[in-house]
């Protein structure tokens, strides 16, 4: 299952700040290390474990190589969460209730 394979690549610490920094746009593993404290191999593993993850994708310029977020993995992202929009507004009012039991 794809899902798994992306909460997987997205449970690291290191990998959601690579994917937060990726979703302010386009970036090389260079710009991507700044205010990191990562090697450069490290920082490349990182980076193929998001695009096997389908959350990142990489463009080639000559021998320069762009790393941007895949749309397609937030869309998978998207539909996983979207099974359980319907149940989060239940569980607020359910909440909503004990706390108003609580202030009486």
């Amino acid at each position: 299952m794809i899902g798994n394979t992306i909460f997987k690549a997205l449970a690291d610490p290191t990998r959601r700040a690579i994917f937060e920094k990726l979703a302010t746009g386009s970036m090389n593993a260079s710009s991507l290390r700044q205010g990191m404290e990562i090697s450069q191999p490290a920082m490349s593993q990182h980076l193929s474990v998001l695009r096997t993850a389908g959350l990142v994708r990489e463009q080639r310029d000559g021998r320069f190589v762009n790393y941007e977020v895949d749309p397609e993995g937030l869309m998978h992202i998207a539909r996983w969460l979207s099974k359980y929009r319907l149940y989060w507004p239940a569980r607020a009012s359910d909440l909503n209730d004990v706390l108003k039991d609580m202030d009486e």
